[in-house]
């Protein structure tokens, strides 16, 4: 059972770090390690996530209504939003690269790769591509310009977050970036893509918990659930106010701290 800090600060971390580019697993391998803290169990993990879900579907509320009602229009033929259900069949081909990989390659990634020095690594590299992709080509495009192999070489970035220490987030702005979109379009499209990828984990360890004999804390649950849930809001709020201004550079530098103090604990430990 963790502690009420504990609590605290893992649905924290777990909210601001969902969706900044800054990778989570990186965060919450920390605790464990420099502290000893207890694996946060599935019960909290549910709740982090359902957090994290409610938040971003929450914040883009108004565009998440209108996607769902013009991709619904389109699939009865009649007349919709053509630029909402274009946008919301573009994050179902998004979805589908990490989907898959997922299903595939999770079990193989959490034997093999699910290791200090993979998260700092990925954590360094990844982080290197970012600073290379905003100092790329012109950010020009939006979202209406998404297309087809766009939408795929983002979507297969995601996939790509299955390596712990890449950032989900990260790795689908990088991608963004280097194919031309605004800052703003690209943690936006991010965001929007995150959707379906969290709701699935999120039911996927839900039905883990239920077929669990391990006890479950509900003050775990409501308080983890209601901290991550705040974290994540405004998290996506400042972030999408302030990218265009203050770019993606402090995160890169945060990502060469955080990934070299890793690896400083990973040889010295």
């Amino acid at each position: 059972m963790l502690s009420e800090l504990q609590i605290i600060i893992l649905a924290l971390v777990q909210g601001l770090t969902e969706f900044l580019p800054i990778s989570s697993s990186a965060h919450l391998i920390l605790p464990s390690q420099l502290l000893g803290w207890p694996d946060q169990g599935l019960a909290f993990d549910v709740a982090v996530h359902c957090g994290s879900l409610l938040a971003v579907i929450g914040y883009f509320r108004r565009d998440v209504w209108a996607m769902l009602t013009a991709w619904l229009g389109s699939l009865a033929r009649r007349p919709h939003d053509v630029a909402n259900s274009r946008l919301a069949w573009w994050v179902i081909l998004g979805t589908i690269p990490a989907g898959l990989a997922g299903l595939l390659l999770d079990s193989w990634v959490e034997l093999h790769l699910r290791s200090m020095l993979v998260i700092a690594l990925a954590t360094l590299v990844f982080g290197a591509a970012l600073w290379w992709s905003e100092r790329g080509v012109a950010k020009v495009r939006d979202l209406s310009q998404l297309g087809v192999k766009s939408v795929l070489i983002i979507g297969l970035a995601q996939a790509v977050a299955l390596i712990p220490g890449t950032s989900r987030s990260g790795i689908t702005m990088t991608a963004a970036l280097a194919l031309g979109f605004q800052k703003s379009q690209a943690a936006r499209f991010s965001f929007l893509l995150s959707i379906p990828l969290i709701a699935a984990a999120g039911l996927l360890k839900g039905l883990d918990l239920a077929q669990s004999t391990m006890p479950v804390y509900w003050n775990e649950i409501i308080l983890g659930l209601v901290l991550s849930f705040a974290s994540a809001y405004l998290c996506i709020a400042l972030f999408l106010k302030w990218i265009e201004r203050i770019g993606f550079l402090p995160f890169v530098l945060y990502r060469f701290a955080l990934g070299t103090l890793l690896l400083v604990i990973y040889f010295w430990s």
